[in-house]
C-alpha cells in the first residue's frame, strides 16, 4: 500500500526499533528510506470497544498513542484544493487509543500534531479502502519535535469494485445475446424470404405497387436517424442511471467541484441533442410550409409546458411541504432545458434557412455550414463575451473578482463565502434562497452558501452546448448522403473543442485559466463535453446510420419518450418498485442492484409504449 510521508529526520531502521504493537504484519521504512515488510515479537493490547459498524466507502482507523503527550489528528482530502486541514481525532497521552471512521472515497492526507505546541510530528497521504480496518502507530523518535507514524492492517478491505465489475459482465452478455439472437434471426428470415419472393414472382408478373401515402411514410422513416433517438436515449439513461444513485460509486456522482465524472457528462450530451434535433425539425417543419409565427408559438408553448412542470412538479419541500414558497426552488433542470431549447429555436426561426443547398462555387465553400449562419454564431459570441465579462470583471463583495473556487475551507479558507464567485452572487442576488441549499461542495468544502448548478450564469454556456449541436445538424443536412464529409467534420469539430478544452484547462483539474467545471458550466467544461458530444455521436452514427450494425435498441425507446421518462423517474423514482428502503448498506452490491433495476423498468416502460405507439410530446 502506497504511503506518501513527510519527516524532517530519518526514522529510525525497522530491525532496531522495539514497538509495542500488536502481533501482525506491519510495513515500515528501513534506514535507507525503501520499504520493509516484517512480524514484530511485541507486547499485545486490548482494545476495550467493539469496532463499529461501517456503511459503504467508510474505513475505520484507529490511533495508538505511545507518546508523553496528547496528540491531535487533523485530515484534508486531496481532492479538495488548498483546504484547510480539518480536525479528526484527539489522542490522549500514554498508550491511549481513539478510533475514527473517515470517507474511502478520495485519497485523504492526514497529519499528527502536538496539539499544545502546535508541532507537526508527522504527515502521510493515502487512499484507504472501503471497509478496511487499518491501525497507526504514534511512536517516539530520535528528534524530540518528531514521531514514528506506522501503519498496519488490522482488517482487509472489501472489494469496491466487484459489484460494478460483476454488472458490467452480466450486462455485456445481455447485450452480446440480443444482437447475435436478432442476427441469427434476420439470418434465417432472409433465406426464406428471398425464396418466397422468388417463387412469388414467378408465379404473379405484376406487383401491386405502394400507394404515394405508403411511399411518403416509408421515405419519411427511412430518413428519420437512428442515430439522434440512440444518442438521447443513451444520454437518457445514464441521466436516470446517476439519478437513481449510480450504485454509490463516486464517479457515478458529480464531481465536488472542478473536474469531470461520468454523472457530469450526461446532461451537456443530453443539451447537445437538443440542439441537433432543433435544426432536424425546424428544417423539416419549414419544408412543409409552417410559417415563423406557427413555429414561435409552438416553441412558446414546449417551452411554457417544460418550466411549469420544472417549476410546479418536480419541485419539493422537505420542510414545509408542496410548493411552499419558503422552499421553492426557482432554478432547476427542466428550467434549464425549456429556456435553452426556446433560445435555439429563436435562432433557427430567425437565421435558419438561409441554405437548404450546399453552395460550392465560393470560396468558403468549405465553411458553409458556418458561414450562412453568421448571425447566429453572432448571437452566440456576445452570449459568450457576456458570461467571460460577469464571470471575470463583475464585483463581487469581499470576494477577489474573477474568483471560481467552491469558497469554504478551499483556497486556504481565505474566501468561506464566495462559493460560485460571480455566478452564485448573481442568482442569491435575484432568486435569494429560492435556489438549492445542497451543492456538491457543500459536503468537501464546508460551505454555508447555497448554489446552484441550473443559475442564471451557467445557462448562457447551456445555450452555447446546444449551439454546437446545432451545428452537428447543419453538417448533417449540408452533407447528407455523404457519409465521409459528415464523419470528418464531427471529427474536426471534436479535435477543435478538445484542444481548446485543454489550452483552457492546462489539462489539469485545479491550475487551469479556467478549470473543466459542472457546476458554473465553465467554458472548458463545454468545450470538453462538447468534444465528447461529437466522438459520441459520431459513432453512433457510424455504426446504426451508416453500417447499420446497431439498430439503436434498448436506447431508442426513451430516446422517443425523452419527457416521459425524465419526469416520470423524477416524480416516481423514489417509489416501489423503482427503489425501496436497502438494507445492506455496508457494500454497493444493493444499491447498484437498485440504480440498475430502476433504469431498466423505465427502458422497459418506454419499450411498451413504443410498442403501443404512444409517445408524449409537447
Amino acid at each position: 500500500m502506497h504511503m506518501i510521508w513527510n519527516h524532517t529526520t530519518d526514522l529510525v531502521p525497522c530491525d532496531q526499533t522495539r514497538l509495542l504493537i500488536p502481533d501482525f504484519c506491519i510495513t515500515c521504512f528501513n534506514g535507507r528510506g525503501s520499504l520493509q515488510s516484517q512480524h514484530v515479537t511485541v507486547y499485545k493490547t486490548t482494545m476495550t470497544s467493539t469496532a463499529p459498524t461501517l456503511k459503504m466507502d467508510q474505513a475505520l482507523l484507529i490511533f495508538h498513542n505511545q507518546l508523553p503527550h496528547e496528540v491531535e489528528v487533523l485530515y484534508t482530502s486531496d481532492f479538495c484544493y488548498k483546504c484547510v486541514y480539518q480536525h479528526l481525532v484527539r489522542v490522549k497521552a500514554s498508550y491511549n487509543n481513539a478510533s475514527a471512521i473517515i470517507s474511502t472515497k478520495f485519497t485523504l492526507s492526514i497529519q499528527v500534531e502536538f496539539n499544545k505546541r502546535n508541532v507537526t510530528l508527522c504527515r502521510w497521504s493515502q487512499k484507504y479502502e472501503d471497509g478496511g480496518h487499518y491501525s497507526v502507530w504514534i511512536l517516539r523518535s530520535d528528534n524530540a519535535s518528531n514521531a514514528t507514524c506506522i501503519h498496519a492492517v488490522l482488517q482487509k478491505a472489501n472489494n469496491t469494485y466487484l459489484p460494478i465489475l460483476v454488472a458490467t459482465l452480466s450486462l455485456a452478455i445481455i447485450a452480446l445475446i440480443f444482437v447475435i439472437a436478432p442476427c441469427i434471426y434476420r439470418k434465417c428470415r432472409t433465406s426464406k424470404t428471398i425464396f418466397s419472393r422468388r417463387l412469388n414472382y414467378s408465379l404473379e408478373n405484376a406487383q401491386t405497387q405502394p400507394t404515394q401515402s405508403e411511399d411518403s411514410a416509408t421515405n419519411a422513416k427511412r430518413k428519420r436517424l437512428r442515430s439522434l433517438d440512440a444518442f438521447r436515449g443513451f444520454a437518457l439513461t445514464a441521466m436516470v442511471f446517476v439519478n437513481y444513485g449510480g450504485g454509490g460509486y463516486w464517479f457515478f456522482q458529480h464531481a465536488p467541484w472542478n473536474g469531470l465524472t461520468v454523472a457530469d457528462l450526461v446532461m451537456p450530451w443530453f443539451v447537445f441533442i437538443i440542439g441537433t434535433s432543433v435544426v432536424l425539425a425546424f428544417g423539416s417543419a419549414q419544408k412543409r410550409g409552417l410559417g415563423r409565427l406557427q413555429l414561435l408559438q409552438k416553441i412558446t408553448w414546449r417551452t411554457a409546458v417544460l418550466l411549469t412542470l420544472g417549476f410546479c412538479f418536480l419541485n419539493y419541500s422537505p420542510r414545509d411541504g408542496p410548493l411552499s414558497w419558503s422552499w421553492l426552488r426557482i432554478p432547476g433542470v427542466l428550467q434549464r432545458l425549456g429556456f435553452t431549447y426556446f433560445v435555439l429555436a429563436l435562432l433557427q426561426i430567425l437565421w435558419g434557412h438561409k441554405a437548404n443547398q450546399p453552395m460550392t462555387a465560393q470560396w468558403w465553400a468549405p465553411i458553409q455550414d458556418v458561414v450562412l449562419y453568421w448571425p447566429q454564431w453572432l448571437t452566440i459570441i456576445l452570449l459568450e463575451t457576456l458570461w467571460l465579462c460577469l464571470t471575470f470583471l463583475l464585483p463581487v463583495p469581499n470576494c477577489p473578482t474573477g474568483y471560481l473556487g467552491a469558497g469554504g475551507i478551499g483556497d486556504d479558507g481565505l474566501y468561506p463565502n464566495c462559493t460560485g464567485g460571480a455566478a452564485g452572487y448573481i442568482d442569491r442576488l435575484i432568486f435569494g434562497d429560492n435556489m438549492y441549499r445542497y451543492p456538491t461542495c457543500k459536503e468537501m468544502y464546508h460551505t454555508t452558501q447555497p448554489f446552484d448548478p441550473e443559475g442564471i450564469l451557467g445557462t448562457i454556456n447551456s445555450i452555447v452546448m446546444g449551439f454546437l449541436g446545432m451545428q452537428a445538424g447543419k453538417i448533417i443536412l449540408f452533407y447528407k448522403g455523404k457519409n465521409i464529409h459528415i464523419l470528418c467534420r464531427f471529427l474536426t469539430w471534436a479535435i477543435i473543442l478538445g484542444i481548446s478544452a485543454a489550452v483552457l484547462s492546462k489539462c489539469t483539474r485545479e491550475e487551469g485559466f479556467i478549470p473543466v467545471n459542472k457546476n458554473l458550466w465553465s467554458l472548458s467544461y463545454v468545450a470538453c463535453t462538447g468534444c465528447l458530444s461529437f466522438l459520441l455521436l459520431a459513432a453512433v452514427y457510424l455504426i446504426t446510420d451508416v453500417m447499420g450494425w446497431w439498430g439503436g435498441r434498448p436506447f431508442l425507446y426513451p430516446g422517443m419518450n425523452s419527457i416521459l421518462v425524465y419526469v416520470g423517474h423524477s416524480l416516481l423514482g423514489f417509489y416501489f418498485p423503482f427503489s425501496w428502503e436497502m438494507r445492506f448498506q455496508q457494500s454497493h452490491w444493493e444499491w447498484l442492484f437498485q440504480s440498475l433495476w430502476g433504469t431498466a423498468l423505465w427502458v422497459i416502460i418506454s419499450y411498451l409504449l413504443y410498442r403501443k405507439k404512444i409517445f408524449l410530446k409537447i
